[in-house]
């Protein structure tokens, strides 16, 4: 049998030519995302953006504190003027009439008495029209139910000092001419412009369109950019299936399918799916370090129950094979089985060789010195026990004479222990044949008397203790073992390896 290597191909990385058509790409799906972000949120803002008031109202039971007391107003663009014709929205003619005869009382006051049929008129209309926006609700089309009460609110306030009091009876007050008489007008002007007037220019009406839903033409904002994703995605996943191999154009586009959430018309805010993928890839941002850690913190969850879970479940894979007698059909199955050589080589021997050359070599002329004085002890040690030489002690030159013996024979000894392993080493068809017969005897006489049932018996029960043990003992420890301490090693050693 012969085994041949395939020769190792080299891939060639080279720098990614359309990078640059890479990050167009992703800037523009960015500013695509952004302008999604700024429509879902345009009408919980519109007040912000119509106004630039910045205030915060907190309430604690009957308790209300306004943050900071007077609002904030910050020099805006007229954005709702350019985008409420995306949400349909227009101006609500009910309010916006109300405010209109605001303005007419304001101008007719100019060089005229408040008590002239016309200002009276005027404040009449004001008065029947505060009732009717406090019956009718003309807020709770725009969802605004919340701005007419703080209306009411600050209506009560001002008259009566309380928000316990009617309303309607608020506002009859207010526009009376008992109220505005005088040096009053001013004031009272100059609060419903500053309090009441803002609240009531956020009311707007939104028509309901054919779906029932309300009037949204973000979709033709949308269009353009659906126009040029929707090319970019079929023209990226058709080159893709021409120059990848047993890709086809639809497998093309499963691969890329996150892009499809750049063309659907619902659920636009799944776009950022898409826009953080094409930044990583544009790498105008990097994702393996938050992908890392978040690899890590799931590895982390789940390596204790499933080291236990493996582990232990090999630990009785290897119970049941011993109990369904596994071990006794192995035993018996090897003593069978025709042993295949697939190189004609008996390894055995070779290893027995290789081992015997590299103590003949190394080992033994390394420690001869050390082995010359042991075997020199041990024989002096035997020669003064012999009852012999304690007789013969006292007799001058025994001593040396014992000593000389000693170091001659530890020398004979290593050079005949030296030799003999020498001679092993050498090539001897002999003892080649000696040797692969030991072994196969030994092999064969062991697994005779394994297979004895006494033996048997009390090897499988050994084994399965065994194994009871190194699950008591060692999953035990897997449990408690700090998972989050063996990912600080790993993150340490691949730092270590880096560097």
């Amino acid at each position: 049998m012969t085994l041949t290597k395939l020769p190792a191909t080299k891939t060639n990385k080279r720098p990614n030519r359309n990078l640059l058509f890479e990050r167009i790409m992703a800037l523009l799906a960015t500013l695509n995302y952004l302008l999604v972000l700024f429509d879902l949120t345009y009408i919980p803002l519109r007040n912000f953006w119509l106004q630039g008031r910045v205030q915060g109202f907190v309430k604690l039971g009957n308790t209300e504190w306004t943050i900071p007391k007077e609002p904030l107003i910050l020099p805006m663009l007229p954005i709702t003027d350019w985008y409420d014709w995306v949400k349909g929205i227009e101006p609500n003619q009910d309010t916006e009439a109300y405010l209109n005869q605001v303005d007419t009382l304001e101008k007719a006051v100019v060089g005229k008495p408040l008590q002239s049929p016309e200002i009276e008129a005027i404040l009449a209309n004001l008065r029947r029209q505060s009732v009717e926006m406090i019956d009718t609700n003309p807020f709770q089309v725009a969802n605004k139910t919340g701005t007419l009460e703080k209306v009411k609110n600050e209506m009560r306030d001002r008259v009566f000092g309380t928000e316990q009091a009617s309303s309607k009876d608020a506002f009859e007050q207010f526009w009376s001419l008992d109220n505005l008489n005088g040096e009053s007008y001013g004031d009272e002007i100059a609060f419903f412009n500053r309090k009441i007037r803002p609240l009531m220019e956020t009311n707007y009406y939104r028509p309901i369109g054919e779906n029932g839903e309300p009037v949204n033409n973000f979709g033709l904002l949308d269009f353009p950019f659906f126009l040029i994703f929707a090319l970019e995605f079929l023209g990226r996943t058709w080159f893709i299936s021409r120059h990848r191999t047993g890709v086809s154009w639809l497998d093309a586009m499963t691969w890329r399918w996150y892009d499809v959430l750049l063309l659907i018309p619902v659920f636009r805010w799944l776009r950022i799916i898409p826009v953080v993928i094409r930044l990583n890839q544009a790498q105008l941002i990097d994702l393996h370090k938050i992908q890392r850690q978040a690899s890590q913190g799931f590895v982390a969850g789940i390596a204790e129950d499933v080291t236990e879970v493996v582990v232990v479940n090999v630990l009785n894979q290897a119970q049941a094979a011993i109990h369904q007698g596994d071990v006794a059909k192995f035993l018996s199955e090897s003593t069978r089985k025709t042993y295949i050589d697939l190189n004609d080589i008996n390894e055995t021997a070779e290893i027995v060789k290789l081992l015997l050359q590299l103590t003949v070599n190394q080992v033994l002329p390394t420690i001869k010195p050390d082995l010359e004085a042991l075997l020199q002890y041990s024989i002096g040690k035997a020669i003064s026990d012999n009852p012999a030489y304690q007789g013969a002690q006292v007799l001058p030159g025994v001593e040396s004479l014992k000593i000389n013996l000693s170091k001659q024979l530890a020398q004979g000894l290593y050079q005949a222990l030296y030799e003999g392993a020498k001679g092993l080493t050498q090539t001897d068809p002999v003892f080649d044949e000696l040797l692969q017969r030991l072994t196969d005897n030994l092999a064969e006489s062991l697994s005779s008397e394994m297979q004895a049932q006494q033996s048997l018996d009390q090897l499988e029960y050994l084994l399965n203790a065994l194994i009871e043990e190194v699950k008591v003992n060692y999953v035990q420890r897997l449990s408690e073992e700090d998972i989050e301490a063996l990912l600080d090693q790993t993150r340490a050693l691949r730092q270590v390896k880096q560097t």
